[in-house]
């Protein structure tokens, strides 16, 4: 399976620091944020990546290379303007080749077995799968209503409109999704791939909802990432940092 990384946002919350260094390659504990998610994908067999960029993104390419410091492929996805996590999944559709992909966001550390996730996407012949998190403040990131059959009946209120029991979780911006998907994506445009989600539930496809309770951080404002540095040096943060 190929993944997808999306580094293409303009980090305003993390500005200035943001002004002169794109997100993703902001380090923590010395290793920019899309290497260990890079490291994260390799240690469970994915060696080729797609990475959209926008802001000061010719920093990234320049940084990465092709992949094969690492041993990987790293395809780019240049965003003139930039599109969303719609679009820009949109944009960088052709390099899927209609297969299934899994898309990460390149300023969120996290440790999952993503072997584990693969195979339950397939196992549960889903259209696509997200990961999901028990949260308190769920609604604050996005409200997902999950049935105890790990069903996703609405995202942000949106979606099937009939009674269902429900759990309510938090999306951890990791998914994998089928391009067909995609298929009324505007192509060029900004948009948000939960339109894509609340779409395809309307019209049956099946997604469901992956449990999550392992570490994650969503490296967004000076808070976090300070947090996400005291994590690190703490051992909370265990991604191995090695290229082999």
């Amino acid at each position: 399976m190929k993944a997808m990384i999306l580094a293409a946002g303009l980090g305003t919350r993390l500005r200035p620091l943001t002004d002169v260094t794109p997100k993703p390659l902001l380090p923590v504990a010395g290793t920019p944020m899309i290497v260990w998610n890079l490291l994260l994908l390799k240690r469970h067999g994915i060696r080729e990546v797609v990475i959209n960029l926008h802001h000061l993104g010719a920093m990234i390419p320049q940084a990465l290379g092709d992949g094969s410091a690492f041993g990987m492929r790293l395809i780019y996805s240049h965003e003139p303007v930039i599109l969303g996590t719609g679009g820009g999944i949109k944009q960088a559709e052709p390099h899927f080749h209609g297969e299934p992909v899994l898309i990460l966001n390149g300023d969120t550390l996290f440790e999952l077995d993503l072997g584990a996730l693969i195979a339950f996407h397939v196992a549960q012949q889903a259209a696509a799968t997200l990961v999901l998190r028990q949260d308190p403040e769920a609604a604050r990131w996005g409200l997902v209503e999950v049935t105890d059959r790990g069903e996703v009946v609405r995202i942000t209120g949106r979606g099937r409109t009939e009674t269902i029991s429900t759990t309510g979780r938090m999306f951890a911006g990791i998914h994998i999704l089928h391009p067909r998907l995609l298929r009324d994506v505007p192509v060029g445009k900004d948009s948000s791939i939960i339109d894509a989600y609340v779409r395809g539930i309307q019209e049956g496809e099946r997604i469901v909802g992956y449990d999550f309770s392992g570490y994650w951080s969503d490296v967004g404002t000076p808070e976090r990432y300070a947090q996400a540095e005291r994590d690190a040096a703490a051992g909370l943060l265990r991604l191995s940092a090695r290229k082999s």
